[in-house]
């Protein structure tokens, strides 16, 4: 079994959903459901070793996505959101991670080293990460504060706009090239992530910030959870000139198991073949390197294939790779070692 670390997950925000709702979110973990993608029991099950947990702060109403007769659709952006509200929720879903780590149900790693330590006490290495940040203020005080209790990976934007910069709307087709990019307080964000150590992650942002985000960062580049826009053209996913800007800065794109990225038509139907998932595997590894593939399955967070159908069925994809032809080293890249590389990068432990 390949264990994987995960580039982005959306676990934390479904326990919080649930927790509103009266469930107790450690137990939910720990002990295991049949809702979602990820808890204890079917991360074992899968090898899912660890990955990004995201702290993610929905809008009180999402825009219906409305497709047309040759299905495509143009989703609008979200309102921005107010930041008091905002940081309450981040408190709570941070609340619930240390909660989760008390009772033994994952480890929060830091650095590269807890990492290590939490695969060999055979724990969750879960990395607290931010997606989109409306719960800091544009002066950076709470990110002190946030990085201090673990973050260690953030988003300046999700697809909303923030005081950072402009979110990219979920729209198919469509360019990535949607808006403006990063703003003056997201250019100080930038600065003040290389200077701590704080990863910085591009899933979510307009191509003019990509590209801000290129020309001021000392890191490498990042995107999380994206796919090729070559074989499936959402605003969501990389044109060819930004991957050829990761692979020069020596970064990472973790792809997103969400089916709408995946299908050339670009619809949401978890009867898609584990075939598309390797063609985007080898179309990123092609413009990227093998050194620059990993896994960013959008977990608790988007429709997945059904073959896959939650993190017990990860080995289902590694057994689909190796089935394509990527060897054991070659695997482990894509599984684990990518992301262990740049975040160690990102967090001033190794040079990229």
């Amino acid at each position: 079994m390949q264990a994987v670390f995960d580039g982005h997950n959306d676990v934390l925000f479904r326990l919080w959903q649930n927790a509103a709702k009266g469930a107790d979110p450690v137990a939910e973990f720990i002990d295991g459901t049949r809702q979602g993608h990820i808890d204890m029991p079917r991360a074992a099950k899968g090898g899912l070793a660890g990955g990004l947990c995201a702290i993610y702060i929905t809008s009180a109403s999402m825009p219906d996505e409305q497709r047309d007769e040759n299905g495509h659709y143009a989703i609008p952006l979200c309102k921005p959101l107010e930041r008091a509200p905002s940081l309450d929720i981040a408190l709570d879903m941070a609340s619930i991670a240390f909660r989760i780590e008390r009772a033994g149900g994952w480890k929060i790693c830091r650095t590269g080293a807890d990492i290590d330590a939490a695969r060999a006490e055979g724990k969750f290495a879960a990395v607290l990460h931010m997606e989109g940040c409306e719960a800091i203020d544009a002066d950076l005080a709470a990110l002190d504060v946030f990085y201090a209790a673990g973050l260690r990976s953030l988003g300046p934007v999700w697809s909303r706009n923030t005081v950072f910069g402009h979110g990219v709307p979920f729209a198919f087709p469509s360019s990535p090239d949607t808006g403006p990019g990063l703003t003056e307080a997201g250019k100080r964000l930038v600065k003040e992530c290389n200077r701590i150590g704080i990863a910085i992650d591009l899933a979510h942002i307009t191509e003019k910030g990509f590209w801000d985000v290129a020309k001021l960062s000392d890191q490498p580049l990042v995107v999380s959870h994206s796919n090729a826009h070559a074989i499936t053209p959402i605003s969501r996913n990389l044109t060819d000139k930004q991957l050829a800007a990761v692979r020069e800065s020596n970064g990472l794109v973790g792809l997103n198991f969400a089916v709408t990225m995946l299908r050339e038509d670009g619809l949401k139907s978890v009867d898609t073949p584990l075939s598309d998932m390797i063609r985007h595997i080898d179309y990123l590894v092609e413009h990227v390197g093998i050194d620059g593939v990993a896994l960013g399955s959008d977990f608790d967070g988007a429709t997945v294939p059904a073959e896959i159908g939650d993190a017990a069925g990860l080995q289902n994809l590694v057994a689909a790779l190796s089935g394509a032809g990527y060897g054991d080293d070659d695997l482990a890249k894509i599984c684990r070692d990518n992301w262990l590389r740049v975040l160690r990068s990102a967090w001033h432990e190794t040079a990229a």
